[in-house]
Protein backbone atom coordinates (compact mmCIF):
# COMPACT_ATOMS: atom_id res chain seq x y z
CA UNK A 1 0.00 0.00 0.00
CA UNK A 2 1.31 3.44 -0.83
CA UNK A 3 2.10 5.81 1.99
CA UNK A 4 -0.54 8.31 3.00
CA UNK A 5 -0.77 11.71 1.36
CA UNK A 6 1.56 14.38 2.63
CA UNK A 7 -0.47 16.94 4.56
CA UNK A 8 -0.43 18.90 7.79
CA UNK A 9 -2.00 15.88 9.49
CA UNK A 10 0.99 13.61 8.78
CA UNK A 11 3.73 13.06 11.36
CA UNK A 12 6.81 10.92 10.67
CA UNK A 13 9.35 9.27 12.98
CA UNK A 14 11.81 6.62 11.86
CA UNK A 15 10.08 4.35 9.32
CA UNK A 16 6.66 5.24 10.74
CA UNK A 17 4.08 7.72 9.55
CA UNK A 18 0.98 8.71 11.50
CA UNK A 19 -2.06 10.10 9.71
CA UNK A 20 -3.71 12.01 12.54
CA UNK A 21 -6.73 12.97 10.47
CA UNK A 22 -7.51 9.41 9.38
CA UNK A 23 -6.43 7.76 12.63
CA UNK A 24 -3.97 5.47 10.82
CA UNK A 25 -0.43 4.25 11.44
CA UNK A 26 1.92 3.24 8.61
CA UNK A 27 5.29 1.48 8.64
CA UNK A 28 7.36 1.99 5.49
CA UNK A 29 4.15 2.76 3.61
CA UNK A 30 2.21 -0.25 4.89
CA UNK A 31 -0.76 0.28 7.16
CA UNK A 32 -0.48 -1.26 10.62
CA UNK A 33 -3.60 -2.28 12.52
CA UNK A 34 -3.90 -0.30 15.73
CA UNK A 35 -6.97 -0.07 17.94
CA UNK A 36 -8.51 3.30 18.75
CA UNK A 37 -7.28 3.74 22.33
CA UNK A 38 -3.62 2.89 21.55
CA UNK A 39 -3.83 5.28 18.60
CA UNK A 40 -5.27 8.05 20.78
CA UNK A 41 -2.45 7.41 23.27
CA UNK A 42 0.06 7.80 20.45
CA UNK A 43 -1.59 11.00 19.21
CA UNK A 44 -1.46 12.46 22.72
CA UNK A 45 2.24 11.62 23.05
CA UNK A 46 2.95 13.15 19.64
CA UNK A 47 1.32 16.42 20.69
CA UNK A 48 4.14 16.96 23.21
CA UNK A 49 7.26 15.11 22.05
CA UNK A 50 9.96 14.98 24.70
CA UNK A 51 7.52 15.95 27.47
CA UNK A 52 5.97 13.78 30.14
CA UNK A 53 2.28 13.01 29.63
CA UNK A 54 0.96 12.03 33.05
CA UNK A 55 -1.34 9.13 33.73
CA UNK A 56 -3.95 11.63 34.87
CA UNK A 57 -3.79 13.39 31.50
CA UNK A 58 -4.27 10.09 29.69
CA UNK A 59 -7.30 9.36 31.86
CA UNK A 60 -8.92 12.73 31.14
CA UNK A 61 -8.34 12.54 27.39
CA UNK A 62 -8.85 8.84 26.66
CA UNK A 63 -11.55 8.00 29.21
CA UNK A 64 -13.29 11.29 30.05
CA UNK A 65 -16.47 12.00 31.94
CA UNK A 66 -18.64 9.09 32.96
CA UNK A 67 -16.58 6.36 31.32
CA UNK A 68 -16.15 3.55 33.84
CA UNK A 69 -13.11 1.36 33.23
CA UNK A 70 -10.24 -0.15 35.16
CA UNK A 71 -8.07 2.81 34.19
CA UNK A 72 -4.65 1.43 35.18
CA UNK A 73 -5.23 -1.84 33.34
CA UNK A 74 -6.72 -0.09 30.30
CA UNK A 75 -3.86 2.40 29.97
CA UNK A 76 -1.22 -0.29 30.48
CA UNK A 77 -2.91 -2.39 27.79
CA UNK A 78 -3.12 0.56 25.37
CA UNK A 79 0.58 1.37 25.79
CA UNK A 80 1.51 -2.32 25.44
CA UNK A 81 -0.41 -2.58 22.15
CA UNK A 82 1.15 0.68 20.94
CA UNK A 83 4.63 -0.64 21.68
CA UNK A 84 3.83 -3.87 19.87
CA UNK A 85 2.74 -1.92 16.79
CA UNK A 86 5.93 0.16 16.89
CA UNK A 87 8.20 -2.80 17.65
CA UNK A 88 9.32 -0.92 20.74
CA UNK A 89 10.88 -2.32 23.91
CA UNK A 90 9.86 -1.17 27.37
CA UNK A 91 13.30 -1.87 28.81
CA UNK A 92 15.20 -0.17 25.97
CA UNK A 93 12.68 2.13 24.28
CA UNK A 94 13.21 3.99 21.03
CA UNK A 95 9.86 5.78 21.01
CA UNK A 96 7.77 5.42 24.19
CA UNK A 97 9.53 5.83 27.51
CA UNK A 98 7.89 4.83 30.79
CA UNK A 99 8.27 7.07 33.81
CA UNK A 100 7.16 4.82 36.70
CA UNK A 101 4.06 6.08 38.56
CA UNK A 102 4.15 9.31 36.50
CA UNK A 103 3.33 8.61 32.88
CA UNK A 104 4.97 8.27 29.47
CA UNK A 105 7.11 10.33 27.12
CA UNK A 106 7.68 10.16 23.36
CA UNK A 107 11.45 10.13 22.82
CA UNK A 108 11.67 9.47 19.07
CA UNK A 109 12.89 12.09 16.61
CA UNK A 110 9.74 13.66 15.24
CA UNK A 111 9.28 15.20 11.82
CA UNK A 112 6.08 17.08 11.02
CA UNK A 113 5.33 17.13 7.33
CA UNK A 114 5.14 20.74 6.17
CA UNK A 115 1.70 21.74 4.94
CA UNK A 116 1.32 23.49 1.60
CA UNK A 117 1.37 27.28 1.83
CA UNK A 118 -2.03 28.41 3.04
CA UNK A 119 -4.03 30.93 1.06
CA UNK A 120 -5.52 33.43 3.48
CA UNK A 121 -9.25 32.99 3.89
CA UNK A 122 -11.14 36.12 2.93
CA UNK A 123 -14.87 35.95 3.67
CA UNK A 124 -16.96 37.30 0.82
CA UNK A 125 -20.62 36.51 1.21
CA UNK A 126 -19.55 34.45 4.21
CA UNK A 127 -22.38 32.01 4.76
CA UNK A 128 -21.90 28.72 2.94
CA UNK A 129 -18.24 29.23 2.05
CA UNK A 130 -15.89 26.27 2.43
CA UNK A 131 -12.52 26.62 4.13
CA UNK A 132 -9.95 24.50 5.92
CA UNK A 133 -8.54 24.81 9.41
CA UNK A 134 -4.98 26.04 9.69
CA UNK A 135 -3.00 25.38 12.89
CA UNK A 136 -0.45 27.77 14.32
CA UNK A 137 3.20 26.89 13.84
CA UNK A 138 3.97 23.17 13.79
CA UNK A 139 0.86 22.10 15.67
CA UNK A 140 -1.21 19.34 14.07
CA UNK A 141 -4.49 20.36 15.72
CA UNK A 142 -6.69 23.42 16.09
CA UNK A 143 -8.64 23.91 19.31
CA UNK A 144 -12.18 25.07 18.56
CA UNK A 145 -14.67 26.43 21.08
CA UNK A 146 -18.19 25.03 20.68
CA UNK A 147 -19.80 28.41 21.39
CA UNK A 148 -19.01 31.94 22.58
CA UNK A 149 -19.41 31.01 26.24
CA UNK A 150 -16.77 28.31 25.88
CA UNK A 151 -14.55 30.74 23.91
CA UNK A 152 -14.76 33.29 26.73
CA UNK A 153 -13.97 30.62 29.34
CA UNK A 154 -11.02 29.42 27.28
CA UNK A 155 -9.68 32.98 26.98
CA UNK A 156 -9.75 33.40 30.77
CA UNK A 157 -8.01 30.06 31.35
CA UNK A 158 -5.30 30.82 28.79
CA UNK A 159 -4.72 34.25 30.36
CA UNK A 160 -4.27 32.52 33.73
CA UNK A 161 -2.08 29.76 32.19
CA UNK A 162 -4.52 27.25 33.69
CA UNK A 163 -3.64 24.07 31.78
CA UNK A 164 -5.77 21.92 34.08
CA UNK A 165 -8.82 24.05 33.35
CA UNK A 166 -8.17 23.82 29.61
CA UNK A 167 -7.84 20.03 29.88
CA UNK A 168 -11.22 19.91 31.62
CA UNK A 169 -12.77 21.96 28.82
CA UNK A 170 -11.40 19.48 26.29
CA UNK A 171 -12.62 16.52 28.35
CA UNK A 172 -16.10 18.03 28.54
CA UNK A 173 -16.12 18.59 24.76
CA UNK A 174 -16.44 22.36 25.14
CA UNK A 175 -13.13 22.59 23.32
CA UNK A 176 -12.74 20.35 20.28
CA UNK A 177 -9.32 19.17 19.14
CA UNK A 178 -9.65 19.12 15.34
CA UNK A 179 -6.81 18.18 12.94
CA UNK A 180 -5.33 20.99 10.90
CA UNK A 181 -6.54 20.83 7.31
CA UNK A 182 -10.05 19.70 8.24
CA UNK A 183 -12.71 21.11 5.92
CA UNK A 184 -15.40 23.33 7.41
CA UNK A 185 -18.39 25.31 6.14
CA UNK A 186 -18.91 28.89 7.30
CA UNK A 187 -22.26 29.43 9.02
CA UNK A 188 -21.74 33.00 10.16
CA UNK A 189 -19.02 35.65 9.93
CA UNK A 190 -18.57 37.84 12.99
CA UNK A 191 -16.39 40.66 11.78
CA UNK A 192 -16.09 42.67 15.02
CA UNK A 193 -14.67 39.59 16.74
CA UNK A 194 -12.71 38.50 13.65
CA UNK A 195 -14.12 35.00 13.91
CA UNK A 196 -16.56 32.64 12.21
CA UNK A 197 -19.06 30.07 13.30
CA UNK A 198 -18.41 26.95 11.24
CA UNK A 199 -19.68 23.42 10.82
CA UNK A 200 -17.06 20.66 10.79
CA UNK A 201 -17.34 18.49 7.69
CA UNK A 202 -14.79 15.75 8.37
CA UNK A 203 -13.50 13.41 11.05
CA UNK A 204 -14.48 12.62 14.61
CA UNK A 205 -16.40 15.86 15.14
CA UNK A 206 -18.29 15.73 11.84
CA UNK A 207 -21.46 17.84 11.89
CA UNK A 208 -20.61 19.83 15.02
CA UNK A 209 -20.64 23.63 15.05
CA UNK A 210 -17.77 25.62 16.52
CA UNK A 211 -16.24 29.08 16.70
CA UNK A 212 -12.89 29.69 14.97
CA UNK A 213 -10.78 32.86 14.52
CA UNK A 214 -10.45 34.00 10.90
CA UNK A 215 -6.65 33.73 11.22
CA UNK A 216 -7.02 29.96 11.64
CA UNK A 217 -8.98 29.53 8.41
CA UNK A 218 -7.43 29.12 4.95
CA UNK A 219 -8.89 28.77 1.48
CA UNK A 220 -9.29 25.28 0.11
CA UNK A 221 -6.42 24.42 -2.22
Amino acid sequence: MSSPGRSSGIVRFGVFEVDLRAGELYKAGHKIKLQIQPFHALALLLERPGEVVTREEFEKRLWPGDTFVDFDHSLNTAIKKLRQALGDNKENPRFVETLPKRGYRFIGKLECMAPPPAKIFVPSSGIGQLARLCANGKLSFVLLSIDEEAAAEREKLEAASDDVGLSLLIASQKLLMVPSGTQVRVLEVRQPQSCCQVRILEGEHYGKAAVVPLKQLAELS
